[in-house]
């Protein structure tokens, strides 16, 4: 029977089949929907980890190749609502980094366990594999079709109420026939390139947006051990993951052996940035910061790619209600569709899970579509919004930090007192994160999501524990936040020794 004659007004339309988008259909078939998910890409091959990341072609996201983890807030809901999905991944050769884990030996020496810290872990492993493994999972799973190969072109609305009501979907599969077709919800998880809000807007409703660029661009390079080596420590005197000032790196362990470099260099770098994108230029800058080093050399481990780059970094925020009316209705964006926060962070596998589970509560309480929307826009806001900010603030800090270092400033000045003093709280709270185990704690429960961010600067103890900090001086503070390293002059002069030899 063909896919596209096999949905009716009953099933729920998702259209995307990236992670958010598998993870929607989890959500909204556990609560007894029938959906369809429709992807453009062809599905993953056969075989398992490495023929899905050496041969999967996946046109359709952009990060596909780069880093991938799940945070704790996701971790728990997988193993709370998907045991058995969890125990694929542990079968495909995924990684679990418990809280002990993150913690330097010095901090770990004296370590005594607090109830919930076992609930602060992360699975790692490339998106390749989680793709397959969720992809693998979901299309096993009852009342859920993926129709692969079907891209959506365009959609049918009518006006309702005020607002645009969408009425269809516009489909093409691979052999070019072309369809419309009927569902009673649609759901856009096609991420940051969703092409919604430009269908929406020739039909007269415009979407408010917030968007501010991050202005940096990383790139990473893929890399396996060599048999029998062990991975390097990542702690000690320099870490695997750190900031240069002009340059955030990261080692990130994932499956099988693999694990991935990752750059991340701010756009006015220019002579950095050119370097970065060739295979020597990328290696030399790895093997001069000791954090990476000891897992690239050559005696260590071998590349699997060259390196490749990931741009246009932006915070984005869509609306879909004005004035108290929504503007869409039948029709829930989630996950990048909706939300993109800077992929350095690693919150948007776990916030789209957040958004999809959200949306699957909401549609079981209420069905009024207008209601529907109001509500969503609500609880988004409501859950993920706080989330969205931290992330924002914490970009613009990163600018202004990058630029005091390109201008051969220590410290980055603020323009009020009030900034100056923010600043100086803020580099406090980081340098206390490194060194103290109840702020460790508290700044991973933050990070992994499992508490709204900044929760815990209300605890009191966290609190005289920061003040102490501030009262040593925000130079020493600031200094902390730096990882052993060349200094930005440094390193460009490696890169022109390195390029003259």
């Amino acid at each position: 029977m063909n896919i596209l004659n096999a949905v009716d007004k009953e099933n729920i339309a998702i259209v995307g089949a990236g992670i958010c988008g598998l993870c929607t259909a989890l959500a909204l078939g556990s609560k007894g929907h029938r959906v369809t998910v429709y992807e453009r890409d062809i599905p993953p091959p056969e075989g398992g980890a490495e023929e899905a990341f050496f041969n999967w072609k996946r046109r359709g996201a952009a990060q596909f190749r780069h880093p991938h983890a799940f945070l704790s807030v996701m971790c728990n809901l997988l193993e709370e609502r998907y045991p058995d999905l969890v125990g694929e991944f542990w079968r495909a050769g995924a990684r679990k980094m418990t809280f002990t884990d993150t913690l330097p030996p010095e901090l770990a020496a004296t370590y005594v366990p607090e109830p919930g810290d076992e609930k602060m872990w992360l699975l790692m492993c490339r998106r390749a594999t989680m793709e397959t493994v969720l992809r693998r999972y979901v299309e096993n799973t009852h009342g859920i079709t993926i129709a692969n190969n079907t891209s959506v072109i365009g959609i049918t609305t009518e006006e309702r109420d005020e607002a645009q009501a969408i009425t269809g979907l516009e489909l093409r599969t691979s052999e070019g026939d072309i369809e419309t077709i009927h569902p009673n919800l649609i759901v856009d998880a096609s991420g940051r390139t969703t092409k919604f809000p430009e269908w929406f807007e020739k039909r007269g409703c415009t979407f408010g947006v917030e968007d501010d660029d991050a202005e940096i661009v990383y790139y990473t390079r893929h890399y396996r051990l060599h048999p029998g080596e062990d991975e390097p420590p990542r702690h000690g005197e320099a870490r695997s993951a750190g900031d240069l000032g002009y340059i955030k790196y990261g080692i990130f362990p994932a499956d099988n052996g693999h694990f991935a470099a990752i750059l991340c260099i701010p756009n006015h770098e220019e002579e950095l940035r050119e370097a970065v994108k060739d295979a020597d230029g990328f290696q030399q800058i790895c093997l001069t910061i000791p954090g990476i080093e000891p897992w690239v050399n050559e005696s260590k481990s071998t590349p699997t790619t060259h390196p490749f780059g990931f741009g246009d970094i932006h915070a984005v925020w869509r609306h879909y209600v004005k004035d108290g009316r929504p503007q869409a209705l039948n029709y829930f964006a989630v996950g990048d569709a909706a939300i993109r926060t800077n992929p350095l962070y690693g919150r948007g596998c776990s916030t789209g899970i957040m958004h999809a589970h959200l949306l699957a509560e909401l549609l079981d309480e209420i069905s009024d579509p207008a209601e529907r929307a109001l509500r969503f826009n609500e609880k988004t806001e409501e859950i993920l919004r706080p989330i969205f900010k931290a992330s924002l603030s914490d970009d613009k800090r990163g600018i202004l930090r990058a630029k005091s270092i390109f201008e051969g400033n220590q410290l980055d000045e603020a323009s009020t007192l009030r900034g100056w003093l923010r600043a100086a709280f803020l580099d406090a709270v980081a340098a206390a994160a490194r060194e103290h185990i109840h702020v460790v704690r508290g700044a991973l429960r933050t990070f992994n999501l499992m508490e709204k961010p900044g929760d815990f600067l209300k605890d009191r103890r966290v609190q005289w524990i920061v003040l102490r900090y501030l009262l040593r001086g925000r130079g020493r503070n600031a200094e902390s936040r730096l990882q052993p390293g060349p200094s930005r002059l440094e390193m460009l002069a490696v890169l022109k020794d390195t390029a003259g030899g």
